[in-house]
């Protein structure tokens, strides 16, 4: 982040708590009674995703100060057949508040179809959560429709932010962006997203991104090659002077689900 960004952040309240894992603690509780054949919790499914990435990228910012560490991510997630579903996703990140070293994001949602229409939505509440540096922490409302096409799919998304936007005072975002896909008959699935960041508040300027990239499953491992790019540069006001995080880059990841 900038030298503006920075001061805004120091000057944030450090009103948030940090976040519990009540997902992971469940684990221990009387009220999991999962065994090797059933990972049934009130109602709903339990399931999970581990990820090992050379990087991560996030609308078109590299989260580990250009890409300078490899991350490890995972995911635990709680979902019913009716569509509601909860979880708490974590990985490490780098920047340069030496603060910023861990993000975890517990969220909530309801995802179903409207009907008989072939649309389908998605709403979810997320929250980025920065143990040590809870002056970024901030919220977002994902709302996400989608159309299915055969093999192909495209989704919308409208993501506006709850609060202050990584913790800046006075500073709102909404990120706009669709996000087409098409699964081939050979297996591999070629995917992208172009999208812009909107940022509203003093000394703001929002900025566009995308990615394009192929995925595919071997071996009960899903694995991921995909290029980011952005429209950062050298006068933007908010990443002006540190543009190498926005850089292109390719990014390969590697995941397991259980």
């Amino acid at each position: 982040m900038d030298m503006n960004t920075q001061a805004a952040h120091n000057n944030t309240d450090h009103r948030y708590l940090y976040p519990v894992l009540g997902g992971i603690l469940l684990f221990g509780s009387p009220l999991y009674s999962a065994t090797a054949d059933d990972n049934q919790l009130l109602g709903g499914e339990i399931t999970g995703k581990l990820t090992f990435a050379s990087d991560y990228v996030f609308r078109g910012e590299s989260e580990t100060l250009d890409g300078e560490v490899p991350v490890v991510q995972g995911t635990l997630n709680w979902g019913n057949q009716q569509g509601w579903y909860a979880g708490v996703f974590a990985s490490n990140i780098k920047f340069q508040d030496p603060n910023l070293e861990i993000v975890t994001a517990p969220y909530i949602g309801k995802a179903g179809n409207f009907g008989d229409t072939g649309f389908s939505y998605d709403v979810m509440v997320f929250a980025y959560l920065y143990p040590g540096a809870s002056y970024s922490n901030y919220t977002e409302l994902w709302l996400r429709v989608a159309k299915q096409f055969d093999q192909a799919k495209v989704q919308l998304e409208v993501t506006p932010t709850l609060d202050d936007w990584f913790g800046v005072k006075g500073w709102s975002g909404v990120n706009y962006a669709i996000h087409p896909s098409y699964q081939l008959t050979n297996g591999f699935n070629i995917s992208g997203s172009y999208g812009y960041q909107d940022l509203s508040g003093p000394d703001a300027e929002g900025w566009g991104h995308w990615n394009i990239g192929v995925s595919k499953q071997w071996v009960s491992l899903d694995f991921d090659l995909r290029y980011h790019g952005s429209t950062v540069d050298g006068e933007h006001l908010v990443y002006g002077g540190q543009t190498e995080i926005f850089d292109d880059r390719l990014v390969f990841g590697v995941s397991k689900s259980f």
